[in-house]
């Protein structure tokens, strides 16, 4: 299996089991929602991607503290703007996450010198890769948005969010770690 698959499916399922597991902490231990809770539910999560981000390139604690800086800011983001645009500025969120998390990856590689140089990958490749894994896992995430409505939380079936977070990360994951052909042989 190709690499980039290899690892787009490993973070696709560890963060859909991190995930699942946020959802079930919500359920079981937040008696109501506050934006604290939202504030450090999102900064973990996305501290654990950031992770992931960093374990590919070599770099897991600059992966760690940058996704956890992303998270906090997409967190904050929606506390400041849903009062005023709604729920669905979560979507909003979600495409602004995929492309900070491109450019972190290119950080996070250029740091470990893992493209083959310490250069700065071209901005618009960068924008691509970015923007592509945003509109897919943007489209993803929205298709699977309903595993929380109507919110039920005895019958929530956590398989199920296992597999729907799943299929939400996974185009994101493709499109930062498959990279066009010319970029890999240029390594």
């Amino acid at each position: 299996m190709p690499q980039g698959i290899r690892d787009s499916l490993v973070g696709a399922l560890i963060m859909a089991g991190v995930s699942t597991l946020g959802d079930f902490i919500w359920v079981v231990w937040i008696p109501r929602h506050l934006p604290v809770y939202g504030m450090s539910h999102g900064t973990s999560l996305f501290a654990v991607l950031g992770l992931v981000l960093g374990a590919f390139a070599g770099r897991r604690l600059a992966g760690t503290l940058a996704g956890a800086g992303v998270g906090f800011a997409a967190a904050g983001s929606f506390y400041l703007l849903a009062p005023s645009v709604g729920f669905s500025v979560m979507f909003v969120v979600w495409f602004g996450i995929w492309i900070a998390l491109a450019f972190l990856d290119s950080w996070l590689n250029r740091l470990n010198g893992s493209n083959g140089s310490n250069s700065v990958p071209p901005a618009g490749s960068l924008a691509v890769r970015g923007v592509s894994a945003a509109v897919l896992s943007g489209i993803a995430f929205y298709l699977v948005s309903g595993i929380w409505m109507p919110f039920n939380p005895v019958g929530l079936d956590y398989l199920v969010h296992f597999v729907a977070w799943t299929f939400a990360f996974l185009p994101g994951f493709c499109s930062i770690f498959l990279k066009p052909a010319a970029v890999e042989k240029a390594k």
